[in-house]
């Protein structure tokens, strides 16, 4: 993650005082002013072409808000008991007879369990089809700026992101599953082709992920391969992780669909089996 605390977009942070020595800049504030203070958990702002992983757990929710007109960011889900258990993108799309995501929709994994549910939504539309940027495509289509001649300017595609993010969790290239593109729009047509929306979304826009069992989940802001952008210019986003509690028995997504009630339920039944040690 970069450091924000001396760009021109975020003048530089005085130190903490002796009294409260831990550095934990109220970023959500900027984004997320709405939130109850002593329910969130922690923020961050990330720069387009960042990429960053947390293990979140049950309970807790994570707002991301677009800080740019057309951002991205590429979520990938694991459990983190298990995370030979992730997001199953096929199991999930079929399930809830659906070809994109918003609020209601449930992120399922490869064993019915729910791993986080979409409980809000501005954007309305979220890509789970159009997969990742890899190196040959971001090179093809931006050409190349590496560390060593551009530094926090230099290009990352998702694809690299995020593996270094699992890389961090033991998890390596045959673990990268599809990802959920947030803030994105692919269509299909007739013929099975993938149309994208350029600038989908708008600043200011946000959708929020809570998690319905103990999470890792890994992110990239590189844009999506889709895009037709010719400059490789990636939307910053914002995120914050609150305190949410987990889904009540009249929660939306849980009576969104049956599969979807199924599932929420096979989460509860798992964490409170491994939470009583049963």
């Amino acid at each position: 993650m970069e450091n924000f605390s001396a760009t021109n977009d975020n003048p530089p942070v005085a130190d903490p005082p002796v009294t409260d020595p831990v550095d934990a800049v109220a970023h959500w504030r900027r984004f997320a002013p709405d939130l109850a203070a002593d329910k969130v958990l922690f923020s961050e702002l990330v720069p387009g072409g960042g990429h960053w992983s947390y293990v979140l757990p049950r309970g807790t929710t994570l707002r991301m808000t677009a800080l740019d007109d057309g951002a991205n960011i590429s979520v990938v889900l694991y459990s983190a008991r298990e995370k030979l258990e992730r997001y199953n993108m096929p199991d999930s799309l079929k399930a809830q007879h659906t070809a994109h995501y918003t609020r209601g929709h449930v992120l399922m994994s490869d064993m019915g369990r729910a791993l986080a549910s979409i409980t809000a939504d501005t954007v309305g539309w979220h890509d789970p089809l159009g997969l990742l940027l890899d190196d040959p495509l971001m090179h093809e289509k931006y050409g190349e700026r590496n560390f060593q001649t551009a530094r926090n300017g230099m290009y990352r595609s998702g694809r690299d992101g995020l593996l270094i993010e699992i890389g961090k969790h033991g998890l390596s290239k045959r673990d990268l599953v599809a990802p959920v593109n947030f803030f994105s729009k692919v269509s299909v047509d007739g013929e099975g082709r993938f149309h994208f929306a350029p600038r989908h979304c708008k600043a200011g826009d946000h959708v929020e992920l809570r998690m319905e069992m103990d999470v890792l989940l890994a992110f990239s802001t590189a844009p999506h391969p889709l895009d037709p952008a010719p400059a490789y210019a990636p939307g910053k986003v914002g995120l914050a992780v609150w305190l949410s509690g987990s889904a009540p028995k009249d929660d939306y997504c849980r009576s969104f669909r049956p599969e979807n009630a199924r599932a929420i339920h096979n989460a509860d039944l798992f964490s409170h089996l491994n939470c009583n040690g049963v």
